[in-house]
């Protein structure tokens, strides 16, 4: 197997397993103030000196070495890109967590490489294929049933939370698709540094604005966690995912993330002390299952695709 195609998994299953940690990160600070918005503009706060840096260098580096800027479009499209993938589908995601267990938001937001196939075929291009559809189904399928299990215990704010995941799990979707192409223009760090500095700013000026105030204080596990929610669940990860992108597929780095549920649900018993029931571990199977069959089944289809692309051209 080629060599970057090996490291692009291998960085999408140790981004995949550190992006898992953020729902543990932000449910122990809320256990002192439950605000989405301080906590998504501690992470970011926290975040963005790396970001900053490592957009910075490149640019240093690339005029150094005498290679030209992107163009005003690129940068255009790199920010907005930031702004769906880490403003706006971070807070959604972040305002879940408020109403629904660690356990159900990384099973919601784990269902989004379904919607990478059906906004594929919308407006990139893409394919729907039956066992893709299968494949959805069941993913689906184990989600209702969890969700149906939460909603005696949780009531109207189970179905908030998970409409705002879902929402989440959207916009994430859009991001990734977008993402890769101006990843293949500008490269992988370049465009981490560039979109997730712009998101950054985004989010401080989101909680300023909606709270009318520039006071950030909170206690101190609040920022313990926010710090480690923005380098370890946010800085590393987020850098590791883009390499990947620039490797492989979005079909092949949302299967590795089939890991993502997996350490969440670990990690939420083990230290949130959630319940997880049988009900709740068919469900996680389904979802899981049914995610893998469709990545699996796209790649298949992807290197079809390929096949009848060279045929094509042996034929002209």
């Amino acid at each position: 197997m080629n060599r970057q195609i090996v490291l692009g998994y291998v960085y999408a299953a140790l981004g995949a397993a550190l992006f898992s940690t953020k729902a543990i990160f932000i449910k122990l600070a809320y256990v002192d103030k439950a605000d989405a918005g301080l906590m998504l503009a501690l992470r970011m706060v926290t975040a963005l000196p790396f970001f900053l840096g490592v957009a910075l260098f490149v640019i240093y580096r690339d005029k150094k070495a005498g290679r030209p800027l992107p163009s005003p479009k690129v940068w255009l499209a790199t920010i907005a890109i930031g702004f769906v993938g880490f403003y706006l589908s971070a807070y959604l995601d972040f305002k879940g967590l408020v109403y629904i267990t660690a356990q159900l938001e990384r099973l919601v937001l784990f269902t989004y490489p379904v919607m990478i196939m059906i906004l594929g075929w919308l407006f990139f291009n893409g394919r729907i294929t039956l066992m893709g559809c299968v494949g959805a189904g069941i993913t689906y399928g184990g989600l209702l049933i969890v969700f149906m299990k939460s909603v005696p215990e949780g009531g109207s704010n189970t179905i908030l939370g998970t409409a705002l995941v879902l929402a989440c799990a959207l916009t994430y979707a859009l991001y990734q698709l977008l993402a890769k192409q101006i990843i293949g223009i500008i490269g992988s760090p370049l465009f981490t540094g560039v979109a997730l500095s712009s998101s950054a700013v985004a989010c401080v000026l989101h909680y300023i604005i909606a709270n009318q105030t520039f006071d950030f204080s909170a206690t101190r596990n609040f920022y313990v966690m926010a710090i480690g929610c923005g380098i370890v669940a946010t800085v590393i990860p987020s850098f590791l995912v883009n390499a990947s992108l620039s490797r492989v597929s979005a079909q092949s780095s949302s299967m590795i993330a089939a890991i993502s549920p997996i350490i969440t649900i670990s990690l939420a018993v083990w230290i949130l002390g959630e319940s997880f029931t049988l009900v709740d571990a068919l469900g996680s199977a389904l979802v899981i299952i049914g995610i893998v069959l469709y990545a699996v089944t796209d790649q298949k289809s992807e290197a079809e695709k390929k096949m009848e692309i060279a045929g094509e051209m042996e034929t002209v």
